[in-house]
């Protein structure tokens, strides 16, 4: 097999999904595997038409985790692998962090490096009988993708030592329970809700989903305050973008918004003025904040938009 086709890469509908293509090894990750995959991110993160990467795989495992021959000379320089200029490391420990989301799909076998990689991802799907493990401790390594520190994040100190340190399996079920996954699905549906879900991510704003996957991982790394501190900077911010007009648009308008990711700032003023709709009872500006209240039939919504600017109804 050809080292292009060991990793498969498709985009549309602003989606780029990321298919493990060595069924017949049982999609182990081999460093050649690994580096077609951190191009992958590096297109998600830097093509404007890409909102959501699905990373899944062929055949009935997800992956049997790294192909270990392979990595030896790497790992007894003592070192992680390379990641060159066009990458973006698939386990978010070196170089940039991608800032679009992840959904992964994962079945039968999730070893090692698979667990590792789910580990670093958001949206999570698994079937109940997919096998998870941390075998690293029985091949006389240890895990060395961020297992180490996420695991006992995720389902606790005491439960995820009890794994790191014997390398038994857990299954899906088990991970669904303590938090881990974010859905069980039937293998034959696996791939399919995968899809589902990353074109509802891809339907939303996307410079307001990487906000908050921003604010999320800053909190992750560096703790609450660090996020919190920087949540209003980042509103002022997606506040005077086109799909912050075009959310306030449909929402007046009572259709599904249609956003396009532009950060190109748009006047506002003109945008709310040049509305006319007999649903709108009051419309009050106050100096950081605009206030409409809309009839809804039983009763009155109100939408709080803060904006950086000022204008005056005509």
């Amino acid at each position: 097999m050809s080292t292009e086709n060991k990793v498969l890469v498709d985009a549309s509908e602003y989606i780029l999904t990321i298919t493990f293509n060595r069924p017949d090894k049982l999609n182990a990750l081999d460093p050649e595997s690994f580096h077609l995959l951190a191009q992958a991110l590096y297109r998600l993160q830097h093509d404007s038409e890409l909102r959501v990467g699905v990373i899944q795989a062929k055949g009935k495992h997800f992956t049997s985790g790294l192909e270990l021959d392979q990595w030896a000379p790497i790992f007894a320089k003592g070192q992680a692998p390379e990641i060159g200029p066009d990458e973006i490391d698939p386990y978010g420990i070196a170089g940039t962090i991608l800032t679009k989301p992840l959904i992964i799909a994962v079945q039968g076998l999730c070893f090692t490096s698979g667990l590792e990689l789910l580990l670093n991802t958001e949206i999570r799907l698994a079937t109940a009988e997919t096998r998870f493990a941390q075998l690293e401790v029985q091949r006389g390594i240890y895990p060395c993708g961020g297992g180490t520190v996420r695991l006992p994040e995720e389902i606790g100190w005491a439960r995820a030592q009890r794994y790191l340190l014997t390398g038994d399996e857990f299954s899906g079920q088990q991970a669904y329970d303590w938090g881990m996954i974010t859905e069980l699905c039937e293998p034959e549906t696996l791939q399919q809700r995968a899809r589902e879900l990353a074109l509802k991510v891809a339907a939303a704003a996307p410079l307001g989903v990487q906000a908050a996957l921003k604010s999320s991982k800053i909190g992750r790394l560096h703790g609450d305050s660090a996020a919190l501190a920087e949540v209003f900077d980042d509103l002022a911010k997606v506040m005077t973008s086109e799909d912050a007009a075009e959310g306030v648009r449909s929402f007046m308008e009572r259709r599904a918004a249609v956003f396009k990711g532009a950060k190109a700032l748009i006047l506002f003023t003109a945008m709310l003025c040049s509305i006319r709709y007999s649903c709108v009872k009051t419309l009050q500006v106050h100096p950081c904040r605009l206030h409409t209240a809309i009839h809804g039939g039983a009763g009155f919504t109100s939408l709080y938009l803060t904006l950086p600017v000022k204008f005056r109804v005509c």
